[in-house]
């Protein structure tokens, strides 16, 4: 495929986080009885009219100014027809040649280094419903229109993607930074963050794109790089086979691992759009949006590089930590009263993570406060306690949601010499068989060491356990 460029344009569709529909007060919550959100607007019943949502609007200007797109001063909605079966009114409402914001960019990261993806738009639009089919042999469809109305930011790039793993790269950075600023949950299995991907082939070097298929309705990053991957060879093979490309949408079949058509591809100009007439244009102030730009929190990629630089974290311990905004914020908080941040990763990599995980639980849910782990950290440091020691009291931490403190007693890190000369005696005397075979080999000093560490319950100090012993067995 070398004589071949790929380019490649995603529209990503993002559900806002809001309680109500995009133009009514019905709910958005997942996984409802079917067609029990839903209402006259929403059906489509004469007579009904459109309210915009402001929350709605809030949020899709937040995402927009994240992406570092302009706002401008007046936005209107359009009449995008086209006939969906699971959209009542036989048209979407969505926003065409006035969106709410245009010409904005993302940055990142690549194997040379970073790479600016342009976005073209990011406009708002209302969801359609969901067909179930039958799966009992019968030509039957259902229709849930819980859905229909949901507000929707509907992200496109520019056609800057040049390979299926930049792709993954964009949508990765896309989803961390909407989860960041709270717009979305981007959960991808409730249809939160879904993805049309277009994909095309042209001679190395030519100017001129070449004709592209879409990839419609994908919800797995690693389907979409995969469905990429397959529909590049696929016209590939066509090209050098002297086949023309249809412009043609195409659907992924996971199980066989390739794509399916679906139907010839739509222009812009067969949707016929038409200036909404129930939702008259509106202006942005430009305070009101410099309001919503002062509120973004610190992005993902500038975290990222601050806190290697204050906290001298590496690349790769940075990254999982500032994958989720709260984690990074839990991680800061425990680090203004236990300075060792190297110390402090590793707790949180291990015993904090390995919790998290086996739970399925996010770090909000973690049952010990940035601040009871800090104290359990320094009473480690401190050499209060010995580290095993203070795994355990986690552990109980986690199960109470009590401080270290509370568990502490019986748990201090044994110093005393002449304590830790009665445990390693005491050992010796009931194995003296280890005496001579560390004579023979010195390793079976870390041996002996166990026994002592057991004998005190884990409390002896180590350091102090292995000069003892040294000096003991000469």
């Amino acid at each position: 495929m070398e004589e071949f460029d790929i380019t490649i344009g995603l529209e990503v569709h993002v559900q806002l986080s809001t309680q109500t529909k995009l133009f009514c007060s019905c709910g958005t919550r997942f996984a409802q009885s079917p067609n029990s959100q839903v209402c006259p607007v929403c059906l489509g019943l004469p007579g009904s009219l459109p309210v915009l949502n402001q929350k709605a609007l809030e949020l899709g200007v937040k995402a927009a100014l994240a992406l570092n797109c302009t706002i401008p001063e007046k936005t209107k909605f359009d009449r995008k027809n086209y006939f969906y079966p699971d959209l009542p009114k036989g048209y979407q409402i969505s926003q065409y040649d006035e969106p709410v914001s245009q010409n904005g960019f993302l940055v990142i990261p690549i194997q040379e280094g970073k790479k600016k993806i342009g976005i073209v738009r990011a406009h708002l639009e209302e969801d359609a419903g969901k067909l179930i089919h039958s799966d009992a042999g019968q030509a039957i469809s259902y229709v849930d229109l819980n859905r229909a109305g949901v507000p929707l930011l509907e992200i496109v790039t520019a056609p800057d993607i040049e390979s299926p793993e930049e792709a993954y790269c964009y949508l990765t950075e896309l989803k961390k930074i909407l989860q960041y600023i709270e717009v979305s949950d981007c959960n991808m299995q409730e249809g939160s963050l879904r993805c049309d991907a277009n994909i095309s082939l042209k001679p190395k070097g030519s100017k001129t794109l070449g004709t592209k298929t879409e990839i419609k309705n994908l919800n797995s990053f690693n389907f979409i790089r995969k469905a990429l991957q397959y529909e590049a060879n696929r016209q590939f093979q066509c090209l050098k086979r002297g086949e023309r490309i249809e412009q043609a949408t195409y659907t992924w079949l996971e199980k066989e691992s390739r794509t399916e058509k679906m139907r010839s591809k739509e222009d812009a100009h067969d949707y016929h759009y038409f200036p909404e007439p129930d939702l008259p244009p509106f202006s942005l102030k430009e305070s009101w949006v410099q309001g919503l730009q002062d509120s973004l929190p610190e992005l993902p990629q500038n975290r990222l590089q601050r806190m290697m630089e204050k906290y001298g974290l590496n690349r790769s311990d940075a990254e999982l930590v500032t994958q989720n905004r709260k984690e990074a914020d839990y991680f800061e908080e425990c680090a203004k009263n236990f300075q060792d941040y190297r110390e402090l990763m590793n707790w949180i990599k291990g015993k904090v993570y390995t919790y998290l995980n086996e739970k399925n639980l996010s770090i909000a849910q973690f049952p010990v406060s940035p601040e009871n782990l800090s104290e359990l950290l320094q009473l480690v440091s401190n050499k209060k306690i010995n580290r095993e020691a203070g795994k355990e009291i986690l552990d109980k931490m986690i199960t109470s949601g009590q401080k270290a403190s509370c568990f502490i007693q019986n748990k201090e890190k044994i110093t005393d010499h002449k304590a830790i000369m009665e445990f390693c005696q005491k050992v010796l005397a009931q194995k003296p068989h280890l005496a001579e075979e560390y004579k023979a080999k010195p390793n079976v000093l870390n041996s002996i060491m166990g026994s002592v560490m057991k004998e005190s319950q884990g409390r002896a100090d180590a350091e102090k356990v292995k000069e003892i012993l040294l000096q003991i067995l000469g």
